[in-house]
């Protein structure tokens, strides 16, 4: 594994909300570990990483455990909408990250995949990414009302376009466990000065 915690651990543990920046090479990974960033989020293979910084990965790209494993990522995530709602793939694409030791987050767009994820495999890792209406709401007004049907106990990270800190302050209240950042972002939304790394 390339953090020294598990992707879960490090959303999980800690005050407040958990930054995961979005990021596709070393000196963004660097950059956003000194900054504060609890994770890092990739969308494909970035040489080196393993080693070059103790944040956990999440894998993005959507497909089999078996690429991110590879990769060197410490969690995967699986899209309800990308697997076969009648055949088995959720369930075998889920049981297979486990057994590679991934931590497997379920990315949701709406309360109905939220309900299938949950009848089928019942995930303990949330990926809430809700499509924007585009009606003049709030960017974050899709992401928090589909937050409740989330079950106590999961953790959810929300996939989200915040516009600063007071935007991942609503989300914290409201119960979000993480929200995806630019690694770029990552010092202005963290709120306190960085951990010194």
């Amino acid at each position: 594994m390339t953090g020294a915690r598990r992707f879960s651990e490090a959303i999980s543990e800690g005050d407040g909300i958990s930054l995961v920046a979005a990021g596709g090479d070393l000196d963004v990974a660097r950059s956003a570990e000194a900054d504060g960033a609890e994770a890092l989020v990739v969308n494909g293979a970035v040489g080196g990483l393993s080693g070059s910084t103790g944040l956990p990965v999440l894998w993005r790209p959507h497909g089999a455990p078996q690429a991110a494993h590879d990769a060197g990522a410490d969690a995967c995530v699986l899209a309800v909408a990308q697997v076969d709602e009648d055949g088995d793939d959720l369930e075998r694409l889920h049981r297979t990250a486990l057994e590679l030791g991934l931590d497997c987050v379920i990315e949701v767009r709406d309360d109905e995949e939220l309900e299938l994820a949950l009848e089928r495999i019942d995930p303990e890792i949330f990926l809430l990414s809700v499509p924007r209406a585009g009606d003049g709401e709030s960017p974050l007004e899709p992401t928090l009302d589909l937050l409740p049907d989330v079950p106590a106990g999961k953790l959810a990270v929300a996939e989200v376009e915040v516009a600063g800190r007071a935007d991942v302050a609503e989300l914290e209240r409201a119960g979000v466990d993480a929200v995806i950042v630019g690694a770029g972002r990552v010092a202005d939304l963290i709120g306190e000065p960085p951990p010194e790394v």
